[in-house]
């Protein structure tokens, strides 16, 4: 007899089959950066790719793909805050809807940071303004609320930053913010300065609330503030945990309720007030996977225990300082590809043991902010000057490609892969490659 688990993989992989040409939301297809996709380009010249679009504005978030339509989101000329539909086969904008206004930058962040995710019934867009909407796939909107209004504005040194998680025909957000709010804080004149930090259950049909739970921690200052996104994870029982990072620690929830499951101290060992956290965790054989901020350790936390379990709950630790302070690792081919973009250095870890089984220096001298994706054997990211850097997945470090892609620097949006070709957001336009 099949166990639960088995079940509930074989479940989740025939899904995958199923929309295999698809991205829906950062993550993409099977919501941990990996993609069944084969055939995938290593080599093109920014006049052999297949289609640009140009964009009104930068953004940080992925597109999406679904079908025939490839989706974005950007601030336009007038700082209003859009969701924009291309066409898949020459990147022509087939609508333009504006969801929100009032566009700030701070550094190379705005109010459009967060990635859209749909599925193929409309997508769903949150931007750091509190706008949240769901839009047909025809550009007409379904339903609109703003966030802010409702529970304060989003508290975040660097902005608003963490996508919505569509899973099991609900969507996911959480909001993990500094409180009190200083009053220097971008966006936050005049607000009121008391915050607390949730997460968020939406019906994707309604836009209503289905719960709603509050997310405590002891964490100081801006080491409250968190840019990942809520990712799910199946345990070895056939239960499904989300799992959230931020505030340093690492907790999984009941995704029916929000309950804490378990959570796990130790991402940031001195106790600094300036370690936000960006990555995202990942879910793997039993355990769950997250790295603490700027150079802080790659923890792994069992997934089968309750409470606290900083102590107990510690599988394996990685300590290297070249951990990600940006970048979320991937899981692949059965390694665990943990990328630091500060010091350009890819590792490929063993994620039942934290074992080390390579590492090298990826081939830039720029920064890395966008997450690595991986189909096809291969490992796909680019650089804040617009390289594109291609390594293989296999057994030893080999860089395949370092593709330049011109445009003004600043790239921070991961690569998307849908039916054969690679999506890539620049600051000033949208490019689809493929063979």
């Amino acid at each position: 007899m099949k166990t639960l688990q088995t079940v509930a993989l074989l479940t989740l992989s025939t899904l995958i089959a199923a929309h295999a040409e698809n991205w829906p939301q950062w993550r993409g297809p099977s919501l941990n950066g990996t993609s069944p996709e084969k055939g995938l380009p290593t080599t093109w010249t920014r006049e052999t790719v297949k289609w640009a679009a140009p964009m009104p504005g930068p953004s940080g978030a992925s597109p999406i793909v679904w079908g025939d339509t490839v989706f974005v989101t950007s601030p336009d000329e007038e700082k209003n805050l859009v969701l924009i539909a291309l066409n898949r086969k020459d990147g022509a904008v087939l609508w333009k809807k504006q969801v929100g206004t009032g566009d700030i930058s701070k550094g190379r962040a705005n109010m459009a940071s967060p990635s859209p995710v749909t599925d193929g019934k409309a997508v769903y867009v949150l931007f750091g303004t509190g706008d949240l909407a769901a839009i047909d796939f025809k550009g007409s909107l379904l339903w609109k609320r703003n966030l802010s209004e409702e529970y304060g504005r989003f508290a975040y040194m660097w902005l608003y930053g963490s996508s919505p998680l569509l899973f099991n025909g609900k969507l996911y957000l959480q909001v993990l913010q500094r409180n009190p709010v200083p009053p220097d804080y971008p966006g936050q004149s005049g607000g009121d300065a008391a915050r607390e930090s949730y997460l968020l259950c939406v019906d994707p049909a309604t836009g209503k609330n289905i719960w709603k739970v509050t997310r405590p921690t002891d964490a100081l200052n801006e080491s409250q503030e968190s840019f990942g996104t809520p990712v799910p994870y199946i345990g070895k029982d056939g239960k499904a945990q989300l799992l959230v990072v931020g505030g340093d620690c690492l907790s999984a929830h009941d995704p029916a309720t929000g309950a804490e499951l378990w959570r796990g101290f130790g991402l940031n060992p001195t106790k600094r007030g300036d370690m936000r956290t960006v990555p995202s965790p990942v879910g793997v054989d039993g355990l769950a996977i997250a790295a603490g901020p700027k150079k802080g350790p790659l923890l792994a936390f069992r997934t089968d225990m309750k409470g606290d379990i900083s102590n107990t709950g510690v599988a394996w630790r990685f300590e290297e300082k070249k951990t990600p302070d940006v970048c979320t690792p991937v899981y692949y081919n059965g390694k665990l590809f943990v990328l630091d973009g500060d010091s350009h250095t890819l590792t490929a870890l063993d994620p039942k043991t934290g074992e080390k089984k390579w590492q090298g220096e990826i081939p830039t001298r720029a920064v890395v902010r966008s997450s690595p994706v991986a189909a096809d054997g291969k490992l796909y990211f680019i650089d804040e000057k617009n390289n594109v850097i291609i390594v293989g997945a296999g057994d030893q470090f080999e860089v395949l490609g370092n593709i330049p892609m011109g445009d003004s620097e600043g790239t921070r949006a991961t690569i998307a892969i849908s039916n054969g070709d690679l999506f890539i957001r620049t600051p000033q336009a949208v490019y689809c490659v493929g063979k």
